[in-house]
This record gives structure tokens, C-alpha cells and sequence, in this order.
């Protein structure tokens, strides 16, 4: 199996695509060009930096991410976060993730700290107030 170049730009445009999830025609569209000319991008070594930086941003990456695309930083990423504990799945991914807070608890929370902080504040002027 032949590995991509560090160098292939358009290799590293197609893999970043695929990992978001857009197909040619909807990068075409995001470039408002044909998908036969995304395609032909994608088999180009080299890319202007103009084009490339119109790519990043349809993309919704830096510049610099797709320059610097590696995918063994990709996978070394993806399995850091990973559970690698396979002993009840037979050799499956398990997918049991559990969140362990609730984002809607935090902003609750944060909430109730201000409100409280601003309790203190009133009390503290009618403190000052009443001297």
C-alpha cells in the first residue's frame, strides 16, 4: 500500500473532508465551483495559497490544518480518546460512553454563583448605607 505524500495537498483536502463528513458536491457548493473541479483539487499536489485558504474556510479549518494534515495525528488523536478496554465487546468497539456532567447543570450553577455574588454585593451597600 502506497502512502500519501507529506507534501500532496490534495490528498490531505479529501481525507479532511471525509472526516467532516462532505461530500464533493457540498464543497463544490461551499467554493462555488463544479465537483468535477473539487475532484481534480483533490488529485492535485500543489494548491495555490488563495484556493487553499478559500478550502480552509468552507472546510471550517485553518489554513495551517490542512498544511500541516497528518493522519497518523489524526488516529494518534482519535485513540487517545478512545475507551481500548475491548473485554466485553468480542472484539467490537464499544460505544458506552457516558458524559459525566450535564452542560446545562453548569450554566445553572454559574448562574446561581452570580446571583448569589450579587446578594453579597447588595448586602455590603446597605451595609456602608446604614453606617
Amino acid at each position: 500500500m502506497e502512502t500519501p505524500s507529506k507534501s500532496h495537498i490534495g490528498r490531505k483536502i479529501s481525507r479532511i473532508r471525509e472526516l467532516r463528513g462532505m461530500k464533493q458536491e457540498a464543497l463544490a457548493q461551499a467554493l462555488g465551483v463544479s465537483q468535477q473541479t473539487v475532484s481534480n483539487m483533490e488529485n492535485s499536489e500543489d494548491i495555490d495559497d488563495v484556493r487553499l485558504k478559500d478550502v480552509a474556510q468552507a472546510l471550517g479549518v485553518s489554513l495551517e490544518a490542512i498544511k500541516s494534515f497528518s493522519e497518523e495525528n489524526v488516529i494518534n488523536y482519535f485513540n487517545t480518546f478512545n475507551d481500548t478496554d475491548f473485554s466485553n465487546s468480542h472484539g467490537a468497539f464499544a460505544h458506552n460512553h457516558q458524559c459525566n456532567f450535564n452542560p446545562l447543570d453548569k450554566v445553572v450553577e454559574l448562574y446561581e454563583r452570580l446571583v448569589q455574588a450579587e446578594k453579597d454585593k447588595v448586602a455590603y451597600l446597605e451595609k456602608l448605607l446604614n453606617k
